[in-house]
């Protein structure tokens, strides 16, 4: 694949607004992309997860073993326009860089993926059975993910590689943290503040849970070698009706973001049974509901998969990509509650840029990626 037909590629997916929705519009044109190669075999599959929102799972190559690759077709919000220098959504080259809203996060990488596996159809060159998934709403919930990890799709794989980006493609991301978002509701009895025994404080009885919450989860104490040790925040509050008045109502959201040595059953079983034993005191009324909890992803910085990285990243780039950990999570968290036993990574191109205004690329990066990906999946099955 020429240059020019790369960068046209990645143009086209940054073009399509994809701000949590619309990724059914990428997901139509990178499977337009690989039509015309159905009759060597190719499978093309979206998985709908609502209107105008599909993933989109293709295979090309046969054979025992399956190597994936996988990005996200969202992004984030670009904000306030006034701080770009050009619009988010027409792409636009200065100084070797593309600026667009997704070039950094992730769709350099999910463009680079997909030309990779082109390149090999058109040569005619397919070293093994290859998986694309292309997924839906990674920066709201990693719920693309979940669908396909669900149904079934990332079963089969071998390995996984994510091409979110790692500082340039100098990293390679082999573990990281998960992460549990969950939202606590009291609820009390309204009363006149001057006669607060005819009523229920929902302030005081959430109050108590957040005290105590933080304080069991703190005894969670072990540390991750790379991760370090799970955090707690209690990140929003707020409650009540008046401030003569005893509150009858009140909630907090808090975040956790855990390692491998505590599964996310471990956090539950803490709140939950927290909860329960609040519950049982006259006048509690307590719940908790989690929103798109994340499993931490385990691995290994001297696993076969990652050596192999290093020594193509060595031959593209000339330098060594170095293991490291995540704080964030990512599909990959998802990915790992699959039914196969395989390794995940991430390594993509990139900047430091994601999320900001005047996002960016490097071109450089985006080609070298393209061919980056293209050897390891060549030498990944020892051709």
């Amino acid at each position: 694949m020429d240059q020019a037909h790369a960068e046209e590629i990645l143009k086209k997916v940054i073009a399509i607004p994809t701000v949590n929705d619309n990724e059914k519009e990428v997901a139509d044109y990178l499977a337009s992309l690989f039509a015309p190669y159905e009759d060597q075999g190719v499978t093309i599959e979206e998985l709908a997860y609502s209107p105008g929102r599909s993933n989109l799972i293709v295979t090309i190559g046969e054979g025992e073993t399956t190597l994936g690759f996988s990005g996200h077709q969202d992004v984030v919000d670009p904000g306030d326009l006034a701080d770009w220098d050009t619009d988010p959504f027409v792409p636009t080259i200065k100084e070797g860089r593309l600026i667009g809203r997704g070039a950094s996060d992730m769709k350099s990488g999910l463009a680079a993926v997909a030309c990779a596996m082109l390149a090999m159809l058109e040569e005619k060159k397919v070293p093994g059975k290859i998986k694309l998934i292309a997924t839906v709403g990674e920066e709201s919930g990693e719920y693309g993910a979940a669908q396909v990890t669900d149904a079934g799709l990332a079963d089969d794989l071998s390995a996984l590689v994510i091409a979110e980006p790692t500082d340039g493609m100098r990293q390679i991301c082999y573990t990281s943290k998960g992460v549990v978002d969950y939202h606590v509701t009291s609820k009390g009895i309204a009363a006149h503040s001057s006669r607060p025994h005819e009523g229920e404080d929902a302030i005081a009885h959430l109050l108590e849970f957040a005290n105590e919450v933080q304080a069991r989860l703190a005894r969670l104490d072990k540390k991750d070698p790379v991760l370090g040790k799970l955090t707690s925040l209690i990140t929003l509050i707020k409650g009540g009706e008046q401030i003569n008045s005893v509150p009858s109502q009140a909630e907090l959201s808090g975040n956790i973001r855990t390692i491998p040595g505590y599964t996310n059953q471990v956090i539950f079983e803490v709140i939950d049974g927290l909860i329960a034993e609040l519950n049982a005191k006259p006048g509690y009324q307590l719940s908790v509901d989690y929103i798109y909890p994340e499993e931490p992803m385990p691995g290994d910085a001297h696993s076969p998969l990652v050596q192999l990285l290093q020594k193509v990243g060595l031959e593209v780039f000339g330098h060594t990509l170095t293991p490291v950990g995540g704080t964030g999570a990512s599909d990959g968290s998802e990915f790992v509650r699959a039914k196969g036993d395989y390794p995940i990574v991430m390594v993509g191109p990139g900047s430091d840029s994601q999320h900001q205004p005047n996002e960016w690329v490097s071109l450089a990066a985006y080609h070298q990626a393209i061919a980056f990906y293209q050897q390891f999946a060549n030498e990944f099955f020892g051709k």
